[in-house]
């Protein structure tokens, strides 16, 4: 982005030279030896493929609508505070990352990964013609599918392409209810909010007739077996579920409001084979119409601390190479404060990238203060799409995104 420096990891130039050094290793062996060329890049590509099996996406949801202007405070543009004179947050309060641009008050968890280079800014996040509707916007986000519909959600319709059997355990949802998001066609998505309650629900009568499941036979026609097969995975997940949060103890700190990002560690740390885990800050909590400052200053520190939490527990396990998050919300809030001293709902917004693999830094082109829509939002920039492609692409290595996005989309280099 014009006018900003990109932060950057301390070693990421020598990891990528090293990289490079090694492939050149390797097609310079293939040479010496008399292999085929063919041979020496599929090697290197097996070895990508290994590397990117390991890959983890953490998705996060702020449900409600969150304020982007007061988490990533603009304090040097002077419009900023002619649009917000009471709940405009000023520069001596800000967490200032650069010479445009703070983060909110509490946020100290954020402003440590971004000035260590593990949490990029994309500026502008929306798209065409959006709706201020909580309910549709969000369906639009969960399914990649603005002003139209899928049956199937977009980080379902990827572990559909990433992996098209049927494999126990690929997604998770931590949630009372399962989101849009992870509906898919092929895979059965483990879905729980307690991890010491996650068991099948029956009156005490029944369970032991539900919890005996019969084996598939081979003369079994299709559905029954697919049926079965869901009915173990879900009894199997449920165990391993409740065996890693029992074995999950850890020092680090998340704040006082973890976000469920705790049990997100536990399975990680339990070695559970899922690729694609999806959680939400519920409740609509950032849907801050009155007295915004105090609450949503809160909800933003709970936020910070919890994320900040995470990735230093991925260190402790030893798995922060092998994760990333993104941060989103269904849309960003009117530009001008309303009479309650809260804001309405909007349009453009910014969403987070975090973890160690991350070039932090901005990105994406700053949507203007002065140009709004004629209801006073913010005009979009950057297609959230753009922005999992990125996580699509960029970090799991799958670059059949059309499949999933139905449209093609450039990532941002925010991965090396």
């Amino acid at each position: 982005m014009s006018g900003y420096r990109q932060v950057r990891e301390p070693d990421a130039a020598r990891r990528r030279l090293l990289r490079g050094a090694l492939g050149g290793a390797s097609l310079g062996m293939a040479r010496r030896l008399g292999l085929p060329l063919l041979f020496s890049q599929a090697a290197l590509a097996s070895a990508a493929d290994e590397r990117n099996s390991n890959r983890i996406l953490v998705v996060f949801e702020l449900s409600g609508g969150n304020d982007g202007l007061n988490t990533v405070v603009p304090y040097a543009d002077d419009a900023y505070y002619r649009q917000r004179p009471q709940i405009g947050i000023r520069p001596d309060k800000v967490r200032k990352i650069d010479d445009h641009f703070g983060f909110s008050p509490g946020m100290a968890g954020f402003e440590k990964l971004y000035k260590a280079g593990r949490l990029a800014i994309v500026h502008g996040c929306g798209y065409e013609n959006p709706s201020f509707s909580h309910f549709t916007s969000m369906a639009y986000w969960h399914t990649a599918a603005p002003n139209s519909g899928e049956e199937y959600g977009w980080v379902g319709r990827l572990a559909d392409a990433m992996q098209p059997e049927p494999t126990p355990n690929y997604i998770v949802n931590v949630d009372a209810t399962q989101s849009l998001a992870v509906r898919s066609r092929v895979h059965t998505p483990v879905v729980f909010d307690d991890p010491e309650k996650f068991t099948r629900n029956a009156f005490f009568d029944e369970k032991a007739v539900l919890d005996k499941i019969a084996d598939a036979d081979p003369g079994m026609n299709a559905t029954r077996r697919y049926l079965l097969d869901v009915a173990h995975s879900a009894r199997d997940a449920s165990a391993l579920v409740r065996r890693a949060w029992e074995s999950y103890k850890s020092p680090v700190d998340y704040g006082i409001v973890p976000a469920h990002l705790p049990k997100v560690a536990a399975l990680i740390a339990a070695g559970m084979p899922t690729r694609l885990y999806y959680v939400a800050y519920r409740n609509n909590a950032f849907d801050t119409h009155v007295q915004q400052s105090d609450l949503h200053q809160r909800l933003l520190t709970y936020v910070s601390d919890a994320v900040y939490g995470f990735t230093r527990d991925m260190e402790r396990v030893g798995r922060a190479d092998d994760v990333a998050m993104m941060i989103f919300s269904e849309f960003g809030r009117r530009v001008p404060e309303n009479t309650s001293l809260g804001t309405d709902h909007g349009a453009a917004n910014v969403m987070f990238l975090v973890g160690k693999p991350v070039k932090g830094g901005h990105y994406g082109e700053v949507p203007s203060l002065t140009k709004l829509d004629p209801g006073d939002n913010l005009l979009y920039t950057t297609d959230f799409r753009r922005v999992y492609a990125t996580m699509m692409q960029g970090w799991l290595g799958f670059s059949r995104t059309q499949e999933v996005l139905r449209a093609q989309f450039e990532p941002f280099p925010v991965f090396a």
